[in-house]
């Protein structure tokens, strides 16, 4: 028997909060695996409350789930250029659960993302990424990111979807 797990993206409420510390420290380790990330993460239940949910928020949090549970988020913000005089997005964080990579939810996340920035007026999305972590690279390039800058192992891409 085959089980397909349709993905879900939902913003987040305060309830949330442990769940978006528990994913930042995922990512943190994912980063520590490949060698992109040896600092200590400095975040709290606390400052994530007293930053995200807020009357004017810091950042944003997109949930991917699937009818059993959470399998990835996405961290972002607003950025403002007053050259372009409008908005683009910086997406801080994309990460998505081992066991549930290839299956939709990183597509789901961007796919939402994308919306957002198209309802927001937005230029495009930026971020960067870790030259060692391949299979990320391989699926912004699928997006049709493209990098648009490289420091060692640093590639910081664009995607105006």
């Amino acid at each position: 028997m085959i089980e397909i797990n349709l993905m879900k993206v939902r913003t987040t409420t305060p309830d949330d909060v442990p769940l978006i510390y528990s994913f930042i420290q995922k990512k943190s380790e994912f980063d520590r695996k490949i060698g992109a990330y040896s600092g200590v993460i400095q975040v709290t239940e606390d400052k994530i409350h007293k930053t995200i949910f807020i009357a004017v928020p810091f950042s944003y949090v997109l949930f991917a789930e699937t009818s059993k549970r959470v399998v990835g988020f996405a961290l972002y913000g607003f950025r403002y250029s007053s050259f372009a005089g409008q908005p683009s997005i910086w997406l801080d964080d994309l990460y998505v659960d081992e066991d549930m990579r290839s299956q939709g939810a990183g597509a789901a996340l961007m796919s939402n993302l994308a919306q957002v920035a198209k309802g927001n007026n937005c230029t495009h999305l930026a971020w960067n990424a870790d030259a060692r972590n391949t299979r990320g690279l391989s699926f912004y390039y699928q997006l049709g990111a493209n990098i648009i800058e490289q420091k060692e192992n640093r590639c910081f891409f664009i995607w105006a979807p």
